[in-house]
């Protein structure tokens, strides 16, 4: 059972890497990554919990590039977290993370609702490998009683269209492409199904886009077959994994609840043999 999509407290999961491991072991994960959002930082205490439980640990992340004002997730495998380059990269996307969040909470002040966007801050400061995102202003939202759920707060104030809604700013996905390269990663796009827009796979593949994550927990089996099918065509591997946050946000998701075959990950793991890591 192969799951190489979770995330943890190290950006917005609700379970730590030792108990995200944990639950991962008891679902029968016998490889894992962890694709934390934009942050490396929960993967060494993944990595010791995983040594503990027998599984093997993929070190992981997942970037956030921008495509006319649209977020595109990018994840990359097999990275090298001690990559000073991309520390360098990554501190300047949690940066404007937090930013990101500063315009959210004057967002809504605007609108009569006041919260502390340094207390809300306050982990990422305490712990500058921890990620910011809109999932803490969510909860945020929930402990001073303006809404009932996370999902609320999404639907109410936080997503695209609604008051306190921020768009990213951030690099293009090429960029990111290059960044997880030069970390000696393999780069995948995440769930594409919610990019929604299949017509830029080809020039990403041509960008250098190692894979594309066929199997994911919003990817019914049609779909699954339909991103295979492109896989194939454009000479793509595939990822695969549940998106496991342990957040109501993200629908009852465990990790092991969608798997990527072992003939996709041996494909996958030759594709970074091939580029020479």
């Amino acid at each position: 059972m192969i799951d190489l999509h979770t995330h943890t407290t190290a950006s917005d999961g609700r379970w730590t890497p030792t108990e995200l491991v944990r639950l991962a072991s008891e679902a029968g994960v016998t490889v894992l990554a962890v694709t934390d959002h934009d942050t490396t930082g929960g993967c060494g205490e993944a990595k010791r919990a995983s040594e503990a439980t027998g599984i093997a640990f993929v070190p992981g992340i997942e970037i956030t590039a921008v495509v006319d004002g649209a977020d595109v997730h990018v994840l990359g495998y097999f990275v090298d977290v001690e990559s000073a380059g991309l520390a360098a990269f990554l501190e300047t996307q949690r940066a404007d993370r937090a930013a990101r969040v500063r315009r959210i909470v004057e967002r809504l002040a605007q609108s009569g609702i006041e919260l502390d966007a340094e207390a809300i801050l306050k982990p990422g400061r305490e712990d500058p490998s921890r990620s910011p995102g809109r999932p803490w202003v969510a909860r945020a939202l929930v402990s001073a009683g303006h809404v009932s759920t996370s999902d609320e707060a999404f639907e109410r104030w936080l997503e695209r269209g609604r008051p306190a809604f921020v768009p990213r700013t951030g690099f293009r996905p090429e960029q990111v492409v290059e960044e997880i390269h030069a970390a000696r990663g393999v780069a995948s796009l995440a769930h594409p199904v919610l990019v929604g827009h299949d017509e830029w796979l080809p020039g990403l593949a041509s960008a250098g886009l190692d894979a594309i994550e066929a199997y994911h927990s919003d990817h019914d089996a049609r779909t699954t077959a339909h991103y295979l099918e492109i896989a194939r065509r454009l000479g793509l591997a595939v990822t695969g994994g549940s998106d496991f946050h342990g957040d109501e946000s993200h629908g009852p998701r465990r990790p092991g609840t969608v798997c990527l075959p072992r003939v996709e990950f041996d494909r996958l793991a030759r594709v970074k043999a091939d580029r020479g890591y």
